[in-house]
């Protein structure tokens, strides 16, 4: 069956993820162009460094595993999404301050590993038996989001500079964190069962 058609919770928690990994790819793909400019005029390696302050957010997966096992979906789900929307508040005042940049990197990679935690534990409850249909399904979502969030997060640079980019983030964001609410208010907290061929 066609779990993307039948599944409404598959198509939610996609588009979570697309505009989780969008915003993700407006930050990653911009950084860059902050970071060789004033005030920074940092080289590639040390740019490339800055990878390592992203890797913080992996340490959340396991938090976000043993919420999803609590069935804390709904309420983790809303402040993941919060936390991306959030981060690029503080990666506006990173264009003048270090700290503040890696505090919002931290935010936004706890915020998007977090949520991609979360949404992978319920659409596997899905079909236990067709997970790789529903992940791929979910991944062809996914990085679908990332590739457009490069796009335009590029565009976004070229025209408005940081404040664009942090703006776009941050609406990306809000968007994610608007469904989210949306989700929690009108859904129950566990998947339907499966329809079976």
């Amino acid at each position: 069956m066609n779990y993307f058609t039948h599944e409404a919770l598959l198509r939610r928690r996609s588009l979570l993820g697309a505009l989780a990994f969008g915003a993700f790819s407006v930050f990653w793909t911009t950084m860059a162009f902050l970071l060789s400019h004033a005030p920074y005029h940092y080289n590639d390696l040390t740019i490339g460094l800055f990878g390592l302050v992203g890797a913080a957010g992996a340490l959340c997966a396991n938090f976000a595993g043993r919420w999803a096992d609590r069935r804390w979906t709904n309420s983790t789900t809303l402040v993941f999404a919060t936390l991306v929307a959030a981060s690029f508040a503080t990666l506006w005042w990173g264009r003048h301050s270090l700290a503040m940049l890696i505090v919002g990197i931290v935010l936004l990679d706890v915020g998007v590993q977090g949520l991609q935690v979360t949404n992978q534990s319920l659409i596997y409850r899905l079909a236990p038996h067709a997970r790789s249909r529903i992940n791929s399904a979910y991944m062809v979502c996914y990085f679908i989001g990332g590739a457009v969030g490069s796009i335009i997060g590029s565009l976004t640079y070229e025209h408005m500079k940081w404040s664009g980019v942090c703006i776009l983030g941050a609406v990306i964001g809000l968007v994610a964190t608007f469904i989210a609410l949306a989700d929690s208010l009108n859904s129950t907290p566990h998947p339907s069962p499966a329809v079976t061929h």
